[in-house]
């Protein structure tokens, strides 16, 4: 890794308590999300420590940029996505209890930000995971930094604004720009990235297809979970439905209907 490269993982006790962080990114000088909410101290130190010159926001989600608004407030110049911006304005309705006992409460953006246009890195839309994400992309080290969307190759739960043909589509997106590393926000170095991303997607093609093949047949969505993707875990009880097996398969419904009409 070039000598100006630094991944900082973020937890506090209540995300260690039910195994979770995030990692934050320093790269050429430039911060790389923002983490959770419940790290606000954390990252202030870090802010006031290495005095990153901008910052970039892959996504919406609070631990990515739950604390945009810490930032905004310093001054600090943001690279953020139009749609990542007005999610961030408008705030998330109904967030699960499990989140906010895991990451804390992100306020809505209400200061303004000041613009700004990263060093040596690109941010590429990458939706599906959610509908704003995006990757930065470090063309010239063949750095990707993934964000969310690798996370792992079968990940067989979703929450409700997921798109599991969007993701494959920008797993192979993001696989043809050929990384050299493949970073990714929660397990940190992905080995062989371009490999994983590609299997990733064909992972994620061939269960959607099994799913399609099964609407086509008019199973019920919840039969549909059991034989593709099996017995819910004990999450989808703990987020109250909102992170599911179930939800991967509303969410292959939902897509295939629109593509049908």
């Amino acid at each position: 890794m070039p000598d100006d490269f630094e991944l900082i993982r973020l937890q506090s006790w209540r995300s260690s308590a039910v195994g979770y962080s995030v990692c934050v990114f320093l790269a050429r000088g430039q911060l790389i999300d923002t983490g959770f909410p419940g790290a606000r101290r954390a990252v202030a130190r870090l802010l006031e420590e290495r005095r990153p010159r901008g910052v970039v926001v892959t996504h919406q989600h609070e631990d990515h940029a739950g604390n945009v608004a810490l930032i905004a407030e310093r001054g600090i110049p943001i690279a953020v996505a139009r749609v990542t911006e007005e999610a961030l304005r408008a705030g998330e309705a109904n967030v699960g209890l499990y989140r906010r006992a895991c990451w804390g409460v992100m306020a809505p953006l209400t200061s303004t930000l000041e613009p700004y246009e990263p060093a040596g890195l690109e941010l590429v839309a990458t939706p599906g995971h959610s509908p704003d994400h995006h990757v930065v992309w470090d063309a010239e080290r063949g750095i990707l930094f993934a964000g969310d969307l690798f996370l792992g190759v079968k990940v067989r739960v979703a929450r409700p604004m997921e798109d599991p043909r969007a993701l494959a589509a920008s797993a192979r997106h993001a696989a043809a720009l050929r990384p050299r590393v493949l970073l990714d926000a929660h397990r940190g170095i992905v080995p062989n990235g371009a490999e994983a991303l590609l299997a990733k997607a064909a992972w994620l093609e061939e269960t959607i297809g099994a799913i399609d093949e099964r609407i086509g047949r008019g199973w019920s969505d919840r039969a549909i979970t059991s034989a593709v993707l099996g017995r819910e875990d004990a999450i989808a009880l703990v987020s109250r439905g909102d992170l599911s097996r179930l939800n991967f398969v509303r969410a292959v419904r939902a897509t295939a209907a629109r593509r049908a009409g």
